[in-house]
């Protein structure tokens, strides 16, 4: 509700993009809590919780980005007609956030003329969990009490690179500096101990 807020005008909300943080911590959660369900009754499927996540997300994405085609041809010109079908691309290869990166920043007045903007964040979200679930698989099978170190380790690798000398539209854009923000989801589920047993 804050992120709607904010983009709603609500001047009590300016911060109310701090949901996107909050949604990537719920989700880094969530999603390992699932993992180490799987994990601890040896049901874990790399090729399974891709399914999943294809079956839960791509509808519903595909059902918005066939909404917005219609509103694009009629409202949009026809140069940000061409911009609108490079994001239908990139939002289907899940590497928008790089293309909004490159085009313009979230906050700029051109923002409202991209009606896939807001799938940046779903962007960031997928390209974590290509690589996520295999870490995790590999490490939890070699030796499972390193988990909690290497999901601090990328924290604390995620943070460092934000205390580097980035442009904001870096930072706000690119998948490796949002790495902590699920990372402190991932971390809240493996240290609680009983989750490894």
């Amino acid at each position: 509700m804050p992120v709607i807020f904010f983009h709603a005008g609500f001047q009590y909300f300016s911060g109310g993009f701090i949901g996107v943080d909050v949604f990537f911590v719920i989700s880094g959660y969530l999603i390992t809590s699932i993992i180490l369900s799987e994990l601890a009754q040896e049901s874990f499927s790399v090729l399974s919780f891709y399914e999943r996540r294809a079956r839960r997300i791509l509808p519903a994405l595909f059902l918005v980005m066939l909404s917005c085609i219609p509103f694009a041809w009629f409202w949009l010109t026809p140069n940000d007609l061409r911009d609108f079908g490079e994001s239908l691309i990139a939002v289907s290869t899940f590497s928008s956030n790089f293309l909004f990166w490159l085009e313009s920043g979230y906050f700029e007045a051109t923002a409202e003329l991209k009606p896939l903007l807001h799938t940046w964040s779903l962007s960031i979200e997928e390209q974590f969990y290509l690589f996520f679930p295999l870490l995790i698989f590999f490490v939890y099978k070699f030796k499972k009490e390193l988990v909690t170190y290497v999901v601090a380790s990328l924290i604390f690798y995620s943070v460092f690179l934000n205390l580097g000398n980035y442009e904001a539209n870096d930072i706000f854009y690119i998948t490796k500096f949002r790495i902590w923000e699920l990372c402190v989801g991932v971390f809240l589920v493996f240290v609680n101990k009983d989750k490894l047993n």
